[in-house]
């Protein structure tokens, strides 16, 4: 072999070594960019793995676009829902501002409570009594009249601890996942044990998700014309709660698509990751939201009164559920402002 051959042959070694290099270095780059929030451990890894996986064509995996669904509980999951859920201080203050029309509050509970700032009476009260404030303080307007009253009060309410308004208290991490979802054909779904038309006024605005896609609990409506303009009005009456047990339901009512991916973080989320992840022909995704992190945000599972995380937290290994520590998980919590 010549010396010409010899130099030719080194030199297309070398550039093959560094192509490889370079592709190895792109998909290290890619990889990286890719829930740029996220750490690189093995939640992160499963996420990409499933996502891959089921858009992947040719594969035995793949999944039609259409039938790429993926749905996300609210408080816990994509922000925050401690000292309390949002929407249930969105209620107390709305106890305050209603209590001029309302002298009878004074020593009637569960409002007297909340007139009192008597916290220990009012988890007294427990569900019954939170129901009584929502209904209360939730019906007796048109649904336009509600969505101004939620909407003027989320842009000027702020959280108690991190002084920020909630809409800013969504978690960065699940921002990226919506996002990524969406860009590989995913469809995304809010479905709240929250009051759907709580969260469709801004659910748009910070995560992208319009308000057909949001699915919530409801309280009953009725339409009639108020002189020449058709009105909705909502009544002090439970029409459907949207959690636990119920999510399935109204996934299957609002929907009509089983999901293959699923997203929670407490105990009321544990039928929706069942509908969607056991049983089906197609790869199924679960996953947990388990806050662990006190500095940054807080730290709760099993005695939590809001978020409790017990009995899914126990079958999430036998499911094959992926469970965040975000503590661990989680370079950032909240989006930088």
């Amino acid at each position: 072999m010549t010396p010409v051959h010899n130099f030719l042959k080194v030199s297309r070694c070398l550039l093959l070594c560094a192509a490889a290099c370079l592709f190895a270095a792109a998909s290290a780059l890619a990889q990286t960019n890719t829930l740029p929030s996220w750490n690189e451990t093995a939640s992160k890894a499963a996420i990409v793995a499933f996502v891959e996986k089921v858009t992947k064509e040719g594969s035995p995996d793949f999944v039609p676009e259409v039938e790429r669904i993926a749905v996300f509980d609210n408080d816990g999951t994509l922000w925050t829902e401690h000292p309390m859920y949002v929407q249930l201080a969105f209620a107390l203050d709305r106890v305050r501002t209603m209590a001029r029309e309302h002298p009878e509050w004074k020593d009637t509970q569960p409002f007297k409570a909340v007139l009192d700032n008597d916290m220990k009476a009012l988890a007294a009260a427990g569900e019954k009594g939170l129901l009584e404030l929502i209904l209360a303080t939730h019906s007796g307007m048109s649904s336009d009249e509600f969505e101004k009253i939620a909407t003027d009060w989320i842009a000027s309410a702020r959280d108690p601890k991190f002084k920020k308004p909630y809409t800013e208290l969504v978690y960065q991490p699940m921002l990226e996942l919506l996002g990524y979802l969406r860009a590989n054909g995913f469809k995304t779904f809010i479905v709240s044990g929250g009051g759907v038309e709580f969260v469709r006024p801004w659910a748009e605005k910070v995560y992208g998700i319009p308000p057909e896609q949001v699915i919530g609990s409801t309280i009953k409506t009725q339409f009639e014309m108020r002189g020449d303009v058709p009105t909705l009005l909502r009544l002090p009456q439970v029409d459907f709660i949207d959690d636990k047990v119920g999510k399935p339901v109204a996934i299957n009512q609002y929907i009509g698509r089983r999901p293959i991916a699923a997203f929670g973080n407490s105990d009321g989320d544990l039928e929706m990751l069942q509908w969607t992840t056991l049983g089906g022909s197609t790869p199924r995704f679960g996953l947990i939201v388990h806050h662990t992190d006190a500095e940054r945000e807080y730290a709760y599972d099993r005695d939590s009164a809001f978020g409790r995380l017990d009995k899914a937290l126990d079958v999430a290994s036998i499911n094959g559920w992926t469970v965040v520590d975000m503590k661990a998980d989680w370079k950032q919590i909240f989006p930088e402002k």
